[in-house]
């Protein structure tokens, strides 16, 4: 959490000023802010725990999820985790300085100076002080959250790009970065925990922030990272194959996506985007709450938004942008079809929050793209180089029927596989990459903790033609093998990490970017225009 939320610096000094024999700091400027500190009771109501032992009275100093993170005062959330039980660390956040403990069991061994606080479920819990504890953010910002196995992050980002004005802020949650209105800091995961995600909703509501775009994942939204949340609106991209190593069926993953659309306990959204195109769309739409405004969008003729007239090119996408009240020829510098729908997609999202759809409608073709989806990487070379964060089967397909449309040469393609994910996909994508490359060469992608040889293996049930794929364990020497069969007219993907800057091994992380891996090698391969 260091650099994403700022902690109440004097009173967190008031409370580490107070000697261990004392109820109140000894200076009166301490005394006085240490007054003013907000109270354990002010962020829990009737029923929200199940016991408790200690005063409920007690000041607090901030909140704090992660026992290495504990300042003096703070309320420490212990909560459960696939491999640790935050229980294990409520020693080590006492001896920091936590004065009191939220868990979903007491510890057998309590401190008389430490409140401890029984929850049916810490996850939750956590997100409903949360909210409390910065005082309801997402209330005071239109928050678009946009949620699907594919095209979040382009999407959140052409929103971000659409509402944006020189006089307007408007904050993003995503894949890539924090934009939290005052400051950009690095992304870390896509949804963060609900202490994060409501910290930063606050900050860039006092940074002048009235539009927040986010990324609400699957995981995100079954973790409870989102509970409680209020969307302006909340737009559904499209359903695939992925993350069934955690949502184990289609049924249930989509089950949890249809959470932040009125499935759930939460508050409804205002609105909702859905992309009619897609099956599940089709059966979220007609499911979602009557009190909630439904925009859908695609190329069916019965979508509220939708495209007509598609001509895809290399450089760019020409279509006609149709809405309820009006149309505009539309030029985009996405590339693809599916490109068209995260488009549409982004443009329901601002019709729903009722902004004038011709203006959104301009601002379409200024939009530079975001790092890591379809770049160009273009250091002079005769063929077209792109990185791509594709990495799913359906991803994939989508990706290279694209390219392959429109490439005169031949497609090339490098990718791989994550490490400690659903195996059943590795074989799909293998053959969604066979269907439509030349040639590939499947590498290492982010290995993690599992053997390589077993990814391999795994990636090799799908193989369909042997001559046309290359298996090399290291990833810059595939994309160098890649580079040196290009020739001029020819395409070459580089998919899997797109924007990410480094490579997550069995026990560490070292650097690795693929679009600066290819800069530097075309520079000393000196591959020049034929």
């Amino acid at each position: 959490m260091i650099g994403y939320l700022t902690p109440n610096h004097p009173l967190v000094a008031a409370f580490r000023s107070l000697p261990k024999t004392r109820t109140r700091p000894a200076d009166p400027v301490s005394q006085r802010i240490f007054k003013m500190a907000p109270k354990l009771s002010d962020y829990f109501r009737d029923g929200e725990f199940l016991s408790s032992k200690g005063d409920l009275d007690r000041p607090i100093s901030g909140l704090a999820m992660d026992s290495r993170r504990v300042m003096p005062g703070n309320l420490f959330f212990a909560l459960p985790g696939r491999r640790t039980d935050g229980t294990s660390f409520v020693d080590e956040a006492i001896q920091r300085g936590a004065v009191a403990v939220v868990g979903e069991r007491i510890p057998s061994g309590t401190a008389a100076r430490v409140t401890y606080l029984q929850v049916a479920d810490a996850r939750r819990a956590l997100a409903l002080v949360s909210q409390r504890y910065f005082n309801f953010p997402d209330k005071a910002l239109d928050l678009v959250g946009v949620t699907g196995t594919n095209g979040k992050t382009t999407v959140t980002s052409l929103i971000k790009h659409l509402l944006a004005t020189p006089a307007q802020r408007v904050g993003l949650i995503g894949t890539v970065h924090y934009d939290l209105g005052a400051r950009i800091v690095p992304s870390y995961r896509t949804t963060p925990e609900s202490l994060e995600l409501y910290g930063m909703l606050a900050q860039m509501r006092d940074a002048g922030c009235r539009q927040a775009a986010m990324e609400v994942s699957s995981h995100g939204i079954d973790q409870h990272r989102v509970l409680g949340m209020q969307f302006g609106v909340a737009v559904f991209t499209n359903l695939t194959r992925d993350h069934l190593d955690y949502h184990r069926t289609m049924e249930e993953y989509f089950a949890v996506k249809s959470r932040i659309f009125g499935g759930g306990s939460g508050p409804v959204p205002r609105a909702a985007a859905i992309n009619l195109d897609d099956p599940y769309g089709r059966q979220l739409a007609a499911a979602v709450p009557p009190s909630v405004k439904v925009v859908t969008f695609g190329e069916s003729p019965a979508a509220t938004v939708r495209a007509e007239h598609v001509r895809l090119n290399f450089k760019n996408t020409l279509l006609r942008l149709v809405w309820p009240e009006g149309s505009i020829e539309v030029e985009s510098p996405f590339i693809g079809r599916y490109n068209v729908s995260n488009l549409l997609a982004a443009f329901a999202a601002c019709y729903a929050l009722g902004r004038d759809p011709s203006v959104i409608a301009a601002r379409l073709k200024s939009f530079g793209g975001v790092p890591g989806r379809m770049e160009r990487i273009e250091e002079g070379q005769p063929f077209n180089v792109l990185v791509d964060y594709a990495h799913t089967d359906d991803a994939l397909h989508n990706a290279l029927g694209m390219l392959r449309a429109i490439t005169p040469g031949r497609l090339f393609v490098v990718f791989g596989c994550g490490g400690n994910r659903d195996r059943s996909k590795r074989p799909l994508m293998t053959g969604a990459v066979q269907e439509f490359a030349d040639h590939a060469w499947a590498t290492a992608d982010n290995p993690r903790g599992e053997a390589l040889g077993r990814i391999f293996g795994d990636m090799q049930a799908g193989v369909t033609d042997a001559a046309k794929i290359t298996f090399t364990e290291d990833r810059r020497r595939a994309i160098s093998l890649a580079l040196d069969a290009a020739r001029a007219g020819d395409c070459l993907l580089i998919a899997g990490k797109g924007h990410e800057n480094y490579q997550e091994l069995a026990d560490t992380i070292v650097p690795f970017d693929d679009r600066q891996v290819v800069r530097e090698l075309i520079g000393i391969k000196s591959i020049k225009p034929a």
